[in-house]
């Protein structure tokens, strides 16, 4: 484990409060925790601040490599990118606010431009520096478009920046119907963030969703090679458990923490 951080990414306890999820994540060993604009933007909303959230996170001696995430922006033009980069202003706001390295930037669910994606992506980039963080491109594979690494990694060179970065995920690799090899020849220091995670043997992959995600170890995937990958690619960043398990939401959340934890250093250990 040495070279890696072991970060909570809060979607696999969704249903706690944010200063619930951000005390768990602290008391259940994690040093990272990666947090996501909606819960800030209801935190805000019920009238607490985003200074609070800064010092809880400080107090439970958590780092935030991303907030997640940025929508809207890949395959728009005119005014409607024009809004879209609004919108990112303000996530990104968010995301500085909180001390937060990295945003998320996912691709639309239809077939994606990636020419127009790495233009845009560029421009989000760009407003990234005058903000403060940089937003890394993310691929989904239950998606049309941007469903492989391949597909992200294009988005990237088109975008020609120094800042770009890339967002890597097992389910999501397996579900685009990508290769564990895509990962290869990947620099660390392109890597923002390395979701963890696995996909059980059914349903088909094809059919599969977030819901079906497990904890690692618990199902089909060679997480060891990619581990084996991140450590020939000199990554040192964070590993997050990101899980959208209905099932684990309706656990105890610490318990679901806990076990996540051990579930990642069993992995990591063998």
């Amino acid at each position: 484990m040495g070279q890696f951080q072991l970060g909570l990414n809060t979607s696999t306890i969704r249903p706690a409060s944010l200063m619930d999820k951000i005390r768990i994540a602290g008391e259940t060993g994690y040093t990272a925790i990666e947090l996501w604009n909606n819960d800030l933007s209801e935190y805000e909303d019920q009238g607490g601040s985003l200074a609070d959230v800064r010092k809880a996170l400080d107090d439970h001696g958590l780092s935030v490599p991303t907030v997640i995430a940025l929508h809207g922006w890949l395959n728009a033009t005119g005014a409607d990118l024009q809004n879209a980069l609004e919108d990112a202003k303000k996530r990104m706001a968010q995301a500085a606010a909180v001390g937060s390295t990295y945003i998320i930037s996912s691709p639309p669910r239809e077939v994606a431009d990636l020419q127009l994606g790495g233009e845009n992506y560029r421009k989000l980039l760009e407003l990234g520096r005058e903000m403060g963080v940089k937003p890394a491109m993310e691929f989904l594979g239950f998606v049309d478009g941007v469903n492989q690494v391949k597909h992200a990694w294009e988005v990237m060179e088109v975008a020609d920046h120094p800042d770009s970065t890339i967002v890597l995920d097992p389910f999501h690799i397996y579900r685009g119907g990508g290769e564990i090899e895509d990962m290869e020849g990947i620099s660390g220091e392109k890597i923002a963030v390395f979701h963890f995670n696995d996909a059980p043997a059914e349903p088909a992959r094809a059919e599969q969703t977030d819901a079906d995600r497990v904890y690692p170890g618990d199902g089909i995937l060679d997480l060891k090679r990619m581990i084996s990958i991140l450590k020939d690619a000199d990554y040192s960043g964070v590993i997050s458990l990101e899980l959208f398990n209905p099932s684990y939401w309706e656990e105890d959340a610490e318990e679901v923490a806990r076990i996540g934890m051990e579930k990642m250093k069993s992995v990591l250990q063998t």
